[in-house]
């Protein structure tokens, strides 16, 4: 059985004060890895697969030294133990593990229109206020269905700004059935 979060916690602790640039090279060479055809699996073709990543990583020596050995060599035991196949759900848990180190915030921003830069970063300014977070991540995409304002969630906190949100609200306090139920006709 294969523990994605014992791995990332691997990577981590090895890589150290190397962590952030590691974890690049090692999405970087995650990326050709997977362009091989074939299978890729057991000693032989780890050991093929550090020569390639080797040469390759000498032609372009534009990272650190240290955070792309640590990336080769973890790639190819991910390799060599025939656990390549986890590599995306591994890359997930070190990018989360690694946000919880540096205390950076996954927001996720759905709003009925286009949201503007000015607004991003005022909110991007008080997620950091409220949550004392260095830094953000923001995903942000757009829902007509909401009819104006926005719906922000953090981690297992949700907050709806919208308009659809704060209709139903009202709808729900005055006893009114359900918008999106049909009234049969009463609303005309």
């Amino acid at each position: 059985m294969f523990h994605a979060e014992r791995w990332a916690g691997v990577f981590l602790s090895v890589s150290g004060t190397d962590a952030d640039e590691a974890f690049l090279c090692l999405k970087a060479l995650a990326l050709q890895v997977k362009t091989v055809d074939g299978v890729l699996f057991g000693h032989s073709a780890s050991a093929k697969l550090e020569k390639i990543l080797r040469e390759s990583s000498a032609a372009s020596a534009t990272a650190d030294t240290a955070a792309v050995e640590y990336a080769i060599r973890f790639l190819c035991l991910l390799v060599e133990k025939n656990y390549f196949r986890y590599i995306s759900l591994l890359l997930q848990k070190i990018e989360q593990n690694l946000d919880a180190q540096n205390r950076i915030v996954n927001a996720v921003v759905e709003a009925a229109a286009p949201v503007e830069n000015d607004f991003e970063e005022k909110l991007t300014l008080m997620i950091k206020e409220k949550t004392g977070a260095a830094g953000v991540k923001m995903k942000t995409s757009v829902r007509p269905e909401l009819l104006g304002g926005y719906i922000l969630r953090i981690g297992s906190h949700y907050i709806d700004a919208s308009l659809k949100g704060q209709l139903e609200s009202m709808a729900a306090h005055l006893g009114a059935p359900n918008l999106g139920e049909d009234t049969g006709g009463l609303n005309g």
